[in-house]
């Protein structure tokens, strides 16, 4: 497992797995451990994978300052990993609440991304607005599921800010095509996975400045894919179109049948998806 020291010397970690060009990988949560992104559906067979593990996650050491786990301020242990990899321009995937990082480092060091890629992206970095009709519009569609009634009955209480934490475990199935154990078992490990201080202070005042990020990415010159899923009601497919837009050129795929992870709900599926875009 190779190391790194990130600019305030942390050591940083990160997993290289798969053959074929780099392409460096953000994962979500936020704050949880790449172990989770595993080989993102086959695209090893494809692309070497490079999975940082962000700071205080997996085997990355905890840092000094709680601070610095503020989302504007990874930005440049991305940017260190991208030196210690000796990559003049990277290829740059992120996941869910990753997306939030990829965005900001992809504002800052425009010139350094060639391709990327935000997955069911999490949308607090560019201010896009989304609804609870938004989220339960999205639900509604997995009406026959029988789970449906109690994870549905939750998530109004999430979108009304009512939720308890029962609430909050509720709506679980909501994030997979099946909710099935293989499922539950990625569920069960997100526990053990994520830094929930880290994960606090993420989105902390000062993380974000949409406004700047927007007129940024609006200037970016690399191509985007923006990869929604049809049931993702982190992310619906309204408010990613939106996020497609903000670029001046980006390409957004709406997997069917899939929700947060659609590289579990469509192993194949999402890996052609995602090679075709990084070989075009």
């Amino acid at each position: 497992m190779p190391t790194f020291s990130a600019p305030d010397g942390t050591a940083l970690a990160y997993h290289a797995t798969g053959d074929g060009p780099p392409l460096v990988c953000l994962p979500g949560g936020p704050m949880q451990a790449s172990a989770y992104l595993g080989d993102l559906g086959g695209l090893t067979a494809h692309r070497t994978l490079i999975r940082l593990d962000l700071r205080g996650t997996g085997d990355s050491a905890t840092p000094t300052d709680p601070a610095s786990y503020r989302c504007d301020r990874l930005v440049d242990d991305v940017e260190a990993l991208r030196k210690e990899r000796g990559l003049e321009r990277v290829d740059l995937l992120a996941h869910s609440a990753g997306a939030n990082l990829a965005a900001l480092y992809t504002a800052r060091h425009p010139d350094r991304v060639a391709r990327l890629v935000l997955v069911t992206p999490s949308v607090y970095a560019v201010g896009i607005d989304i609804t609870a009709e938004d989220r339960l519009r999205t639900a509604r569609s997995r009406r026959d599921e029988e789970w449906f009634g109690p994870a549905y009955s939750a998530l109004e209480a999430v979108t009304e800010g009512r939720a308890t934490g029962d609430d909050w475990q509720a709506i679980a199935p909501f994030w997979f095509a099946r909710w099935d154990a293989q499922a539950r078992a990625v569920r069960a490990a997100e526990a053990e996975q994520r830094n929930d201080e880290a994960a606090g202070a993420y989105g902390s005042e000062g993380a974000f400045d949409p406004g700047a990020t927007r007129a940024a990415l609006a200037r970016f010159a690399g191509a985007v894919l923006v990869l929604a899923g049809e049931t993702d009601v982190a992310g619906p497919p309204r408010a990613m179109a939106e996020y497609a837009r903000l670029f001046g050129e980006a390409e957004l795929v709406v997997q069917a049948g899939a929700a947060h992870f659609p590289w579990l709900d469509d192993a194949g599926s999402f890996a052609r998806t995602v090679e075709a875009f990084l070989h075009g």
